[in-house]
Parts: structure tokens; C-alpha cells; sequence
């Protein structure tokens, strides 16, 4: 083994321990993934994660101000757009990230809207329609783009094929960052005075308010389950796996009744979870 693969495996074990040790739903889906998508999937979650520790987690908890995170998160994408340049850096994060950037072709076109959005929770408490869309590209739909580069490494598709994947990757991508919104309602704004829906107000949220969101968010659901059949199978059930889990989560978050939603985080159970694993890595087509 010469010492860039060793840098570079390294590397990928940091990666690989963020996202099991983050996210339960996401580290299941990762495991029935074959093993080169996956290590690609797991180096492009820490990444993400490592950007929204600096906006929403450690740099706040560490005393850094909103000037002080901002200079972080610059120095992060400075840092991000050299190594998929050369190839390499000492932030081991970045550098498994580098790899699979490079590897899977994606550059600045994804990777610059991802960090405007981290930077915009920096400042704005709300948004509007256009604001609105711009954050979930940013944030969600370029990270579900991102990882339909590792999971079409070696296959061909036609251009039309291609866009057709590329629109399921973008809104299975928006509905993960939208239920997660929905979810998060209470805590974005009591905790970090956020209110991500255009023309939600958390103080007087209705049921109305919350079904028109769930309807949005299935809207998204069907429209990347549309396209899964047309994944190489080595990310198939990876991908069943995680549209199910999120798609739980949402009729979890339709039965929760619009005023506890405001005060309540709606969990999926672990053996809930573990359940729909089971059946997705079996191969089910049902939900059951």
C-alpha cells in the first residue's frame, strides 16, 4: 500500500464514522449500498454534515459568533474547491470528499449553491417562495444530485435517461430537506429563530398549513419513487430504503395533530426502522 492509498483510505474511515454516527436512517440506507456507491455516499454525508455543524451545531456551541462561523464556512469551501482541484488536504473530511468528487465528475456547479445555502443560515430567519426554492436546491436537491453521480459510476445513460434520474435525485432530495423543515418546526424556530416555509407562522401554524406541506412533500416522494426502478441495482434498495423511512416520517407527521407539532420533535422508532430496512434489503416492493 503506498502512502496516498493510505491517506486516502484514512481519509474515507472518517467519513464512513459521521454518518453512522449522525444518522440512523441514513447509515441503514448506506449498508445496502455495494460498496463503491457507498463509500462515495458516506464521504459526500460528512461533508454536508461538517458544513451544518458550522451554521447550526459545535461553532455556536463553541462560543464562535455569526461573523466568526461565516469565516469558517469560507475557509471550508475555499478548502473544499482545492481539493477537487488537486486532489488533496489535511482536513481529512474534505479530502475523502475530493475523492469522490473527482472521481464522479461533480465540481463547483454543485458544490458552490450547497455552500450558499449554509451561508444563508447565517443570516436570513425567513424566507420566500424564490428564497425558498434556492435554499432547497442548495442545501438538499445538488446533495441528492451529488449522489446520483456515485450510484451511475460505470453505467451509461442517455441524455434523456439521465435527466429523468437527475429530476427523481433532485426530489427525493427536496422532500428529505422538507420533512426534516416539518419535523424540526418548533426547534429551527424557538432555538434558532428560523422559519423556513414561505408565509408559516410557527405561533399560529393549522392543520390546513400542515397538510398543504405534507401534500407538497408527497408530491416530491412520488415523483423520485417514479425513477427508482430505472437505478442500477447495486442503489436500488438503498434508495427504496431511504424514501420509505422518510415517507413514514411524513405519515407520522400527518397524524400528529398541527398543535403538537410546534411543541414536539416526531421520531420514527428504531424497530420501525429496522423493520422497513429488513424489507427493503429483501427486495419488497410494498411498504409492509
Amino acid at each position: 500500500m503506498t502512502r496516498a492509498s493510505l491517506y486516502d483510505r484514512v481519509a474515507e474511515e472518517a467519513a464512513s464514522v459521521v454518518i453512522h454516527r449522525y444518522s440512523t436512517s441514513f447509515a441503514l440506507a448506506s449498508k445496502l449500498l455495494d460498496s463503491g456507491a457507498r463509500q462515495h455516499v458516506e464521504n459526500i454525508y460528512a461533508l454536508v454534515r461538517l458544513a451544518d455543524e458550522i451554521v447550526d451545531g459545535e461553532a455556536a456551541a463553541a462560543g464562535l459568533t455569526a461573523a466568526d462561523a461565516a469565516s469558517q464556512l469560507d475557509a471550508l469551501e475555499r478548502e473544499t474547491r482545492h481539493a477537487m482541484a488537486t486532489g488533496y488536504s489535511t482536513n481529512l473530511i474534505v479530502h475523502a470528499f475530493a475523492l469522490t468528487a473527482r472521481e464522479t465528475g461533480f465540481g463547483d456547479e454543485l458544490t458552490t449553491p450547497f455552500f450558499a445555502s449554509m451561508r444563508t443560515d447565517l443570516s436570513a430567519t425567513q424566507h420566500d417562495e424564490a428564497s425558498f426554492d434556492s435554499y432547497v436546491y442548495g442545501s438538499a436537491e445538488v446533495v441528492g444530485l451529488m449522489c446520483l453521480g456515485a450510484f451511475l459510476l460505470g453505467h451509461q445513460y442517455s441524455p434523456e435517461q439521465l435527466a429523468r434520474l437527475q429530476s427523481g435525485a433532485r426530489a427525493l432530495g427536496a422532500a428529505f430537506q422538507k420533512v426534516n423543515f416539518l419535523r424540526d418546526l418548533s426547534a429551527d424556530f424557538r432555538e434558532l429563530g428560523r422559519s423556513y416555509f414561505p408565509g408559516i407562522r410557527v405561533d399560529s401554524f393549522t392543520e390546513a398549513d400542515k397538510n398543504r406541506l405534507l401534500d407538497d412533500i408527497d408530491n416530491d416522494l412520488k415523483m423520485s419513487a417514479a425513477v427508482i426502478p430505472h437505478l442500477p441495482a447495486g442503489s436500488r434498495r438503498a434508495v427504496v430504503l431511504a424514501q420509505r423511512l422518510f415517507a413514514e416520517l411524513a405519515s407520522r407527521l400527518r397524524a400528529t395533530p398541527a398543535s403538537r407539532l410546534v411543541s414536539t420533535r416526531v421520531r420514527v422508532p428504531t424497530a420501525i426502522k429496522l423493520r422497513i430496512a429488513a424489507g427493503a434489503a429483501l427486495g419488497r416492493t410494498s411498504k409492509t
